[in-house]
C-alpha cells in the first residue's frame, strides 16, 4: 500500500518513448514540474502529452517542447508559449485543440470508463464540421485535418459525440498527499490534476507535503489513492518554487 517513490527521476524511469501522458496545471498553477524535469533529464521523446495547456517558454511542459520531445498536444490554449506556436506552425508539431470543458470531460470519462459521450459544445463549428488543422505541412498547407464528428439530436437540440482520454502515464501535483495516495489539492491548483490521474493507466503524483494514512479525514479528500499508483515526496525548496505567470499589483 506504501506508494511513496524515492525520487522523482525512479518514478519515471520506465516511462517510454512515445508514451501518452496526461498533465495536470493550468497555466503555472498546479504543474508538477519536478516530474517534467525528471523526465526531461531522462532524455524521453516522442510523447503525446494530454493537457489543458503546454506550459510557457522555460517552465513547465514548455521545456519537453523547446527540447523536442514532444510529438502531439491535445489541450485547450497555446496562447503564452512562443516556441510552440513555431512548431506547430512549421509542421514539427501536432495539436489537437478542444474546448476546455470538453477536454476536462473527456479526460473525466475516460477515467470513469465512459467511451464516449454527447455534448452541445462545438456545434455548427470546425470542431463538430472537422477540418481543423491538426498538422501544417512544411509549405503551409493542412497535412492532418481533423475529423468530422458524429452528431446527433436530444430534446431537439443537436449534439456532437466525443471519445472519452486514457493515457499510458499521468503526471499531477498536489498539496497534500498520503501513502496511500490520496491527494488533496490546494484552490485553484486543483484545476485538470484530479482528472489527468484518473485518466492514466499510471498516475504520478508529486506531493508537496506528505503525512501518514489516516491524517486526512476522508471527507477532505479529492482524489482516492485508488486513481494513483506513485507519490513522490517534495523538498521545501521544489515545493515553494512556483513561478507568477502575469503578476498583477494595485496602483
Amino acid at each position: 500500500m506504501d506508494k511513496v517513490i524515492g525520487s522523482a527521476a525512479e518514478a519515471v524511469a520506465d516511462l517510454p518513448d512515445g508514451a501518452s501522458l496526461a498533465v495536470g496545471g493550468f497555466g503555472l498553477s498546479g504543474v508538477p514540474e519536478v516530474l517534467i524535469r525528471a523526465l526531461h533529464a531522462r532524455r524521453t521523446g516522442g510523447l503525446r502529452v494530454v493537457s489543458n495547456n503546454c506550459g510557457v517558454d522555460g517552465r513547465g511542459l514548455g521545456v519537453l517542447l523547446a527540447a523536442g520531445r514532444i510529438a502531439r498536444v491535445t489541450g485547450s490554449y497555446v496562447g503564452e508559449n512562443k516556441e510552440f506556436a513555431r512548431q506547430y506552425l512549421s509542421g514539427e508539431l501536432e495539436v489537437e485543440l478542444v474546448p476546455q470543458g470538453t477536454l476536462a470531460e473527456r479526460l473525466r470519462a475516460g477515467g470513469a470508463g465512459i467511451p464516449a459521450f454527447y455534448t452541445p459544445a462545438g456545434v455548427g463549428t470546425q470542431v463538430a464540421k472537422g477540418g481543423l488543422p491538426w498538422r501544417y505541412a512544411p509549405d503551409g498547407t493542412v497535412a492532418v485535418a481533423s475529423p468530422p464528428k458524429e452528431t446527433r439530436d436530444f430534446a431537439g437540440r443537436p449534439h456532437i459525440l466525443e471519445h472519452g482520454i486514457t493515457t499510458d502515464f499521468a503526471l499531477v501535483r498536489a498539496w497534500r498527499g498520503d501513502r496511500h495516495g490520496n491527494l488533496l489539492f490546494r484552490r485553484a491548483a486543483a484545476n485538470f490534476n484530479p482528472l489527468a490521474a484518473m485518466a492514466g493507466r499510471v498516475a504520478i503524483a508529486e506531493v508537496e507535503e506528505l503525512v501518514e494514512p489516516g491524517e486526512l479525514s476522508p471527507d477532505e479528500i479529492h482524489l482516492p489513492g485508488v486513481y494513483v499508483q506513485r507519490v513522490v515526496r517534495l523538498t521545501p525548496g521544489e515545493a515553494a518554487d512556483k513561478q507568477i505567470e502575469k503578476r498583477t499589483v494595485r496602483a
